[in-house]
Parts: structure tokens; C-alpha cells; sequence
């Protein structure tokens, strides 16, 4: 039997196992659901019964409207809670509820109108016994806590008889608001009872699912465990070629295995695992490019705060040293100066011009003034720096092309970009020593344009390629190794990328890509 079809096997009897599982679990799950919906308004009950005895309280104790609103409300909430007894399955519990409620509710809007009754005898009694009026404020604050001690009073403050009216209802107050709290205590117990009924339902149903989970679920890990070492035995053996391969990759060795000469699931495993090993060669040299960029922009970030600390303190006292040899060279008398003066005066003044411009170069490397985007015609902006240095003789023995359609453009900083290209093309002809083809092709590839400007000179050796765009690193004698650093720096501030090729005797070639213009 092939691997697929053990597999398929294996899978049909779990799947059996998981099916009486899941249908067991579904009932349960009904049956559970419909002991939590008796236990939320059981819940419910007993919640808005503790409720209904709190504004009960608060109402005897400051006889509030807004109290006795309350108690009338929660009654009502009450009976439509129970008018739902066809969900419950506690007949005798809710019957016995109801009948509570019933009475309650009697029994309060009883007292609600003995209380109304009594307060209007006690209007009565003031306008009669205007002389008392300090005893009545009292008598009515306290006479739903106290109804016996407050007849009592009247009895001996008014000499009332027994058969007063007041008297007899305050009595009967007396009985009903005890009668009420008996019966709102019983309202209490019933919904806890029929709460603690509910809840040991729900128990006794999780229980059962419990039970049922403890028995099915052993028999299905029991047939998995089977099907899983039947499997094992057929694979393993193919596998541990592949195990082994893994552990290699693991270790950084991205050996691809041979193909398999068997079409099965071994064969193709062994396929897509070569095909991720040729993907991990890929990826990994990405990262060790990525990181070497990454490197890059931090040597940058660091180097061009020395620069611009270095550049700022130099800038000032160079250009006092210049002013100098400026004057010192149209001061001195060409007839009656010592040529050694005449020779010494021009080495500051040229020596002061290379230093400024070494500064120059310092402070550009380290200015971290954010590009101006625009769109750039690429092509008419190369083609006038080129024109430009063709003018000062900087180009008086190179020849120089530009292959571009005219209407390139990119999104970027036309200065910035001058300064790039111009450093190139002076490396151009320093590398070609005056002599020489500079070439320069312009194309555009989807939201990108690539220019690649290739020269005719010695090349850069194999070893020092990963170096040019380090700061201070130069092959010259005079130079100050910032020119491609500064072109680095640019390009990447405009989310372009520039990559260099170059071999020995034959030239070199730089590749910058950067967004296209809108």
C-alpha cells in the first residue's frame, strides 16, 4: 500500500472518530446552551429580586417617588420574566414564584395607599394642631419604619382613642410592611433555589461532556498513534536522507540532493526541498548585500559628523590663510622679489585652493540637507554637465556619448544630482588619464530609469571594489577618497541604488537606479 493511500485510510478512520465526536459535542452543546439560558434568567431573577428588596428598603427608608417607581418596575420585569416559564424547566419552582410576586405586589400597593392615606390625616392633623407642628416633620420621616411607635405617639400626644382612624391604619401598615418583607424574603429564597437548581443542571451537563471527552478521546489518540507509526515505518526511511539535508541547510550548507528517480510524494518532497535550497542561496546573498549596504549608511552616518565637525573648524582660519596669500601674491614687486618668495607665496596660494576644496568636498559629504523632489529631464542635465566640462577643457581628449531618449525623467534634486554625475565623470577622466571614451545610456525600466556610465580606464582591482564608496578610500595620489562616497550618500537619500562593475585594463561601469519622474 502506497504512502498516499495509508494516509487517506488513516485519515477516513479519524475522521470517523472525530465525526461521532463532533456530533456528540454538537447535542451537548445544544443541550448545554439551553441550561445556560436558564441559568442567565435564573440569574436574572435573583439579580433584579435583590434589586426590587433594595428600593423596598430605600422607599421605607426616605419614602422617595423615585424609589417607589423602582419597586413598581422591577415588579414588572419580574412577571415578564416569568410569563417565559416555558423556558424553564422548574414548573413547581416558578409557580410557587409567581404566586410570591402576586402577593407582593398586592401587599405594596396596599401600603403604597395606606401610606398616601396617612400622610393626608397628618396634613389634617397639622392644620388642627398647628402647636405640634415640631413633632410632625419627625413623625413623618420615620413613621414607614416604625408605624406602632408613631400611632403610640399620636395616641398620647393627640389622647386619640383606639378606634381613631389613623391609629387603626398605621397598624395595619404595620402588619402589611411585615407581611411584604416576609414575602420579599421568600421571593429571595425561591430565586436562589431556583438559581442553585439551574447551576447544578448546567454541572451535571458538563459532567456528562466531560465523561463522554474522557472515553472518545483516548480511542481517537489510540487510532492516531496507530496510523502515525504505520506511516513512520513506510517514510522514515526515504526521509532520513532529506532530515539530513535539513540539518545541513540548518548549518548554512545549501547542498542541493539529487532528484529522485521515483515520481512519489518522496520525490516531490525532494524537489520543493531544492528548490527552497536554491531560494535560501538567493535570499542569503541578498542579506549579505542588504547588510552591506547597511554597513555602508552607518559608516556614512558616522563619518560625516567627524567631517562636518572637522570641515567647520578648518573653514574660518583656511579662509583667512587664503585671504592672505591673495594679498601677499598681488602685494609683492615681480621685479625686486626673490624668486624663492615669488615660488613659496604660490605653493600657499595652490596648496590653500586644495585645501579649500578638500573642505568643500568634507562639508558636502556631511550635509545632511534633505533632497528638494522634482521632476528631472535626466537626459538634458547630463548633457549639459558634459557640455559644461567639454568647455573648461576638463574633456579636451575624451570622447563622450549619451544614448537616452529625451524625455526621461526622474523624481529627485536636479543640484544634487549635477554633483553626482559630475563626480563621476571626473573620476571618468581621471581613471582614463585624459584619454579616452566616456559613455553614458539612459533607459527606463517600469516606475524606474537606469543610467549606466562606463569609461575606457586602467579598472578598479577585484579587491577594492567592495571599498570605493567608503569614505577617505582612494587609489589617487591627490585625492580625498569623498567623491563616490558623496555619490553613495545622494543616491541612497533618493531611494536609488548604484552598483559598480569593473575589471582591470578594460573600464569600469557604474549602474544607478532611481524613481521615475511624475
Amino acid at each position: 500500500m502506497s504512502l498516499q493511500k495509508k494516509i487517506i485510510l488513516s485519515f477516513l478512520i479519524s475522521s470517523a472518530l472525530i465525526a461521532v465526536l463532533a456530533i456528540f459535542a454538537y447535542v451537548n452543546f445544544i443541550e448545554i446552551r439551553k441550561e445556560i439560558q436558564y441559568l442567565e434568567l435564573s440569574d436574572t431573577l435573583r439579580s433584579k429580586t435583590l434589586q426590587l428588596r433594595r428600593h423596598e428598603k430605600n422607599f421605607f427608608l426616605y419614602r422617595d417617588v423615585k424609589e417607589l417607581e423602582s419597586v413598581h418596575r422591577y415588579i414588572a420585569e419580574i412577571r415578564s420574566i416569568l410569563a417565559q416559564n416555558k423556558l424553564l424547566d422548574s414548573p413547581v419552582q416558578i409557580g410557587a414564584l409567581q404566586g410570591k410576586v402576586d402577593d407582593y405586589q398586592q401587599r405594596f400597593t396596599r401600603i403604597e395607599s395606606l401610606t398616601w392615606s396617612f400622610l393626608d390625616d397628618i396634613a389634617r392633623l397639622k392644620a388642627q394642631k398647628g402647636e405640634y407642628a415640631i413633632f410632625f416633620p419627625l413623625m413623618e420621616s420615620t413613621f414607614l419604619e416604625s408605624p406602632l411607635i408613631i400611632a403610640e405617639q399620636l395616641r398620647i400626644l393627640f389622647k386619640l382613642g383606639p378606634e381613631s382612624p389613623i391609629l387603626i391604619s398605621l397598624k395595619e401598615l404595620d402588619t402589611e410592611i411585615i407581611s411584604l418583607r416576609k414575602t420579599g424574603e421568600e421571593i429571595l429564597t425561591v430565586s436562589k433555589d431556583l438559581d442553585t437548581v439551574t447551576r447544578q443542571k448546567v454541572d451535571r451537563t458538563i459532567s456528562v461532556s466531560q465523561t463522554a471527552l474522557v472515553i472518545l478521546f483516548p480511542l481517537f489518540l489510540l487510532v492516531g498513534i496507530s496510523a502515525l507509526v504505520i506511516i513512520v515505518r513506510s517514510a522514515v526511511k526515504h526521509l532520513k536522507i532529506l532530515a539530513g539535508a535539513i540539518e545541513k541547510t540548518g548549518k548554512g550548507d545549501f547542498t542541493s540532493l539529487p532528484a529522485s528517480s521515483k515520481h512519489d510524494e518522496v520525490g516531490a518532497l525532494i524537489d520543493a526541498f531544492n528548490r527552497m535550497e536554491n531560494d535560501l542561496i538567493a535570499r542569503d546573498r541578498e542579506i549579505e548585500k542588504k547588510n552591506e549596504e547597511l554597513l555602508q549608511s552607518r559608516k556614512l552616518v558616522s563619518l560625516g559628523t567627524l567631517a562636518s565637525g572637522v570641515a567647520h573648524e578648518l573653514n574660518n582660519p583656511l579662509n583667512n590663510i587664503y585671504l592672505a596669500a591673495q594679498i601677499l601674491t598681488k602685494e609683492i614687486d615681480t621685479e625686486t622679489c626673490p624668486d624663492i618668495i615669488k615660488e613659496t607665496v604660490g605653493d600657499i596660494y595652490s596648496q590653500t585652493l586644495r585645501v579649500k576644496r578638500i573642505v568643500s568636498d568634507l562639508l558636502a559629504f556631511a550635509r545632511e540637507k534633505p533632497p528638494q523632489f522634482a521632476p528631472v529631464q535626466i537626459t538634458a542635465l547630463i548633457k549639459g554637465i558634459l557640455t559644461q566640462m567639454d568647455a573648461t577643457e576638463d574633456l579636451q581628449d575624451v570622447r563622450y556619448s549619451v544614448q537616452a531618449p529625451d524625455d526621461a525623467s526622474v523624481f529627485a534634486d536636479s543640484h544634487m544630482m549635477e554633483q553626482v554625475f559630475i563626480n563621476l565623470f571626473s573620476n571618468a577622466v581621471d581613471a582614463m588619464e585624459g584619454k579616452g571614451s566616456l559613455n553614458v545610456a539612459i533607459e527606463r525600466e517600469g516606475n524606474f530609469v537606469r543610467i549606466r556610465v562606463s569609461d575606457t580606464g586602467k579598472g578598479i582591482p577585484q579587491e577594492q571594489l567592495q571599498r570605493v564608496f567608503d569614505p577617505f578610500f582612494t587609489t589617487k595620489d591627490h585625492g580625498t577618497g569623498l567623491g563616490l562616497a558623496i555619490v553613495y550618500s545622494i543616491i541612497e537619500k533618493h531611494r536609488g541604488k548604484i552598483e559598480v562593475q569593473s575589471e582591470q585594463g578594460k573600464g569600469t561601469v557604474f549602474l544607478i537606479t532611481l524613481p521615475g519622474g511624475a
